[in-house]
Formats: C-alpha cells, structure tokens, sequence
C-alpha cells in the first residue's frame, strides 16, 4: 500500500520523557524479557482498563504490576509500560486488516556503510540489496498489505495519523522513540504495538525478528495468540513422568523395558514431544483450549521415544560416558544393553503410532513419515561415523548437509506427525518441512557455538572432544583464517589432537578468524529462512504458534545497549549515527 502525505507542520517539542539510565533498565536477556512479558500479560488480563492510555497512566499500572514480582525488576517501568500498551491493544490490532496498517521501521537496522538506499523527505527508500533485514520486513509486509516507512519520529507518525488511511501501526524503535510518539497515537486513538531495537549503537543494529514476524502477521484469524505456550510445555512434561508413562505405554513387565523406561523418562528439553502437540493445536477442530485426546500423548511420546534411542546409540558411537550429568545407558548397564534398550525404544515407538485410532490412511502416513525421519537421521549419523574413519577438511557447506540429515528429520517428524493426525493437507506438510530444514541447521549450530564457545547445550553435557568431529567451527575456521594458520587447523582437526593446548591453540585461531561472528550470521540466517518459509502457509493459527515456537526454542537474544537517537537524524543527509546512550 502507498501513502500519500500531506507537508504539515509538527512542533519538534514533547512532553518531557527522556527515558534514565538505559542498559540497566532493561532486561538484558530473552528469558528475563519473557519473564517481564508473562507478569504483563497476567496483569493485562486482569485489568479493566481500556485503551488508549497516557503513557504516565502505563507507567504507573507498570510499576503496579512489577511490585507483584522481583523487587529488582522495578528499573523496569518504562519497558514494562511498552509491553501493557501492546498488550492492552493486541486484540483489537488483530480485527484490523492488514491493509489499513502501518509498519514504521528504524532506518538504523540498514548496513549504513554499504547501504546504497537514498532518503527522501519521509525517510529511507530500500533498495532492496539484500544486506539487511529490512528487504525481507518490507517485502512481507507489503505483500500482507502494509504501508511500510523507514523512518522514526512523532513528525512522521503524526502525518502518517493525518492521512486517514491508517487504523493501526506497527512501530520498530529504540524505546526513547517509541515513547516520543505515544502522545500522538494516544490522542488519536490509534492501536499501537511497539517493538523495542537490540542494540548497541544508532546503526547497524538489530531487533527480534520473531517478534516482529508475530506482530505483523497477528490476526483474528489466529486462535491461538492467548495460548500459553510455557503451560503447554510443563504439561507434556508432566506425560514422561513414571505413573503417567505407565497409562501411556504400559506398565513394565522385565528389566530391558525398565531401564528404556527409565531413560525415556530423564531430564530433556522435550521440544519434540512439545512440537508435536504444538502442531496438532493449530490444526485441531474447535478450541485450542479443548483437552488434549490421549491418542495425541502416544504420538508424543512416540517422538520422544525415536529421539531417547538416538541418544543411545550416539553416546555410544561417540564414547560419552555423561549425559544430563548422569552416566550414559552403556556406561552404567554395558554397550550389548544399551545397543537393545535404543532398539527397544525404537519399536516402543513405532507401536504407539500403531495404537493410534486413525483411519488407514492417516495411519500409514505417520508411519512413512517415522520411518523416513529414521533413514534420514542414520544417514547424517552415518556420514559423520564415516569422517571419523578416515577424517578430511570439509567446508562450512558439507557440516552444514551433514546437520540437515542428522538433526532437522527430528523436528520434521515431530511437527508433521501433529499435523497428520489433526488431518493436515499436503502444502502444510510441504511448508513443516522446509521449516524443520532451517529450524533443525540453526539449533544444531547453536549447539556448536555453545560447545566451542559456551553456553548451555542442547541436550545433555558440553562436549569436550568436538575437533573429532565434523563440527562447523573448524570448517569456518579453514575458511577464513591466515594461510599460515591453515595447516594447524587441519592437523588438529583431522588428527584428533584435543588436549588443552591444542584446544587452546585451535580456539585462538578462530577467535582471530572471528569464526564466532560467522557462525552467528549463519545461525540467524537459518533461523531467519525457518520464520521465512510460513509466509506460504494459509492456517494463521499454524504460521502464528511456530513462529513463537521459534522463540521458545531460541531464547538467546540479548541487549547490549539502546539507543537514543534524536528526531533530527531522520532528516534527508541527517547523521545517521547518533550519540549513543552509553
């Protein structure tokens, strides 16, 4: 949608509300901001009172709110107050079309040394280069039906506003911006979501993109934005405890099914399990909040059981003795008896997909789908069994096809056999697919990331041996390090030399390479190509709940700064990076 805007005058002068000290003042990782967002939401949906409201009026239901939690989480007020006003006008953004919306972008997000962009007197003209993200917001917006600016400030807001054309806006700023224009919106009436930048500096910055992707295809449509995703999880957690697996499977009969039971039954991040409950939500008949049918916790749990074996036979073509700081099933019951309790749980797993009450049809699908996420996986494990025979130098590209056999088939038949017992058509499969593509590469990357450069792995305990494997580290780093470095990169690599200094060495060379930033650029694009591939699904309730999935999943993003950028710097050749709060 193009806007036409008319030249009017806006007093440059606000209401005095310069946001105080700012890194301290907000939450400085995803899992803390959930944590605020949740306490909001709860709050929200108490409250009486209705939108639009002064943003001193949120101010004080946002100190209100977060005196009920932490008594730390009081510094922050003012992004709570953003988060109330989203919340407070979410349903009512969702019954505005898409077409009577606007999306107000940071023109900060661009690459400003590279950006061919010009500017005009309403903001930046994207050129569409492909070095930023705001090609892809634009793009998808404007297909949705947006009117799309990159631009900041109460001026252009408020002609925006004038025009007449818009119900509601979409903003994307530093909170000090976003604040500068809810006087505006407020006296106007206009719902108003707003979704705060990640940064450091006024350029080249960054935001969720998820939670960009969440607000801008919110719709009435989708019935499950008030489902809560954290209860959902808890509660397929509560399927694989003893007593609950017992009326799910059985109870067991002989020691083998104990200890598979006992296994299955171990810590874990459950994503799988949650996934395929998750898929079968957004596709169900009737209401979301509707209780789950038991055939659904078979197939749950059938997930769980094809992943728990993998981990089986893993630890023992890799040698762990330690998973969730316990010890492996072959280190506490031999390798003969773990090699059967991971075939075992195979077979356990293939079975409840076959006491599944489905017609024939549906029935044979999920167990093509099973079997074909097995092959899939034994291939990827195969090819990384078969470097370890005889190790070679493998490029970023070859890891990367090795993950997309050995960790996305996982996802896949997880997402899919939800989506097959809810009776989900073939472009929905087409869809889950490419998205489990993505989703499963970027979650295998971070867990690269994470065993070379720290952090929580995904499952189980950090490995301490990865230059024995075909890891992407190694492979960025032959890459992109000096010439004179390349050769030890590949003779530690390759022959397995994995004691301290070696790994001292090894890490040394990829921090000078900066193999870290790369690695992230992938993982983000991968992430990025996951929220990506649901623009072509038609179910909103579907394309909604994955996209916060991917939040869930992803709870790795963290602030280091924020911006302070004046209204002035919008302006045709304005500087384009102003003074930072820091």
């Amino acid at each position: 949608m193009k806007l036409n805007l008319p030249q009017i005058d806006i007093p440059e002068s606000v209401p005095p509300q310069v946001m105080r000290e700012t890194q301290e003042n907000i939450p400085s990782t995803l899992e803390e901001r959930e944590r605020i967002k949740a306490v909001v939401d709860r709050y929200a949906a108490d409250c009486t009172t209705v939108p639009p409201v002064p943003l001193e009026d949120l101010r004080v239901h946002a100190e209100q709110l977060l005196k009920r939690g932490d008594e730390g989480d009081l510094k922050y007020v003012e992004y709570a107050a953003v988060l109330l006003n989203n919340a407070l006008w979410r349903d009512q953004l969702a019954t505005v079309p898409y077409e009577r919306r606007l999306l107000l972008l940071p023109k900060c997000l661009r690459a400003e040394a590279t950006c061919p962009a010009p500017f005009d007197e309403f903001g930046l003209l994207c050129k569409h280069c492909g070095q930023c993200s705001l090609q892809d917001l634009q793009s998808e917006a404007e297909r949705l039906g947006y009117a799309v600016l990159i631009a900041e400030g109460s001026a252009v807001v408020m002609a925006i506003i004038e025009t007449g054309k818009i119900d509601a806006i979409v903003g994307v700023s530093c909170l000090d911006v976003l604040e500068k224009a809810f006087p505006y919106m407020e006296s106007a009436a206009i719902p108003g979501v707003a979704i705060p930048l990640l940064q450091d500096d006024c350029k080249d910055t960054n935001v969720d993109l998820e939670w960009i992707w969440d607000v801008v295809h919110l719709t009435s449509d989708d019935k499950t934005h008030r489902l809560d995703l954290d209860s959902l999880r808890e509660n397929v957690e509560t399927w694989f405890e003893p007593t609950a697996l017992d009326a799910i499977m059985g109870e067991p009969t002989d020691e083998t099914q104990k200890i598979a039971r006992e296994w299955l039954g171990r810590s874990g991040k459950r994503w799988r399990p949650f996934l395929t409950v998750c898929a079968y939500q957004a596709l169900r008949e009737g209401e979301v909040d509707a209780p789950l049918p038991d055939d659904l916790k078979k197939l749950a749990v059938a997930v769980e059981c094809f992943h728990k074996a993998s981990l089986v036979h893993d630890d023992i073509e890799d040698a762990d003795d330690k998973r969730y700081d316990q010890p492996t099933v072959h280190a506490q019951h031999g390798i003969p008896v773990a090699l059967n309790v991971g075939d075992l749980l195979l077979g356990e797993g293939y079975r409840l997909i076959g006491e599944v009450e489905a017609d024939g049809r549906r029935l044979a699908d999920m167990l093509r789908i099973a079997a074909a996420g097995h092959r899939d996986l034994c291939l990827g494990q195969g090819a990384e069994l078969t470097w370890q025979n005889a190790p070679r130098a493998l490029a970023s590209k070859e890891v990367l096809q090795i993950f997309r056999q050995k960790t996305a088939p996982a996802f896949d038949v997880a997402l899919r056999l939800g989506a097959v017992y809810a009776g989900a058509d073939d472009a929905v499969h087409d869809v889950i697919e490419r998205y489990s593509e993505h989703l499963g590469i970027a979650y295998q990357i971070r867990d690269d990331m994470e065993d070379w450069f720290g952090g929580e792995a995904s499952d189980g305990d950090k490995a301490d041996a990865e230059a024995l494997r075909p890891t992407l580290m190694p492979a960025l780093a032959l890459e992109r390090c000096k010439k004179a470095d390349k050769e030890i990169v590949r003779e530690l690599w390759l022959n397995g030399a994995v004691d301290d200094a070696a790994l001292k060495q090894l890490t040394q060379i990829m921090n000078e390479a900066d193999v870290s930033t790369r690695a992230k650029d992938l993982y983000d694009a991968y992430k990025e190509e996951a929220v990506r591939s649901l623009r072509l699904l038609e179910t909103p309730t579907l394309k909604g709940l994955l996209r916060r999935v991917m939040t869930k999943i992803f709870n790795d993003l963290e602030i280091k700064g924020w911006c302070r950028e004046h209204e002035t710097s919008n302006a045709p050749g304005g500087e384009a990076g102003a003074e930072s709060a820091a």
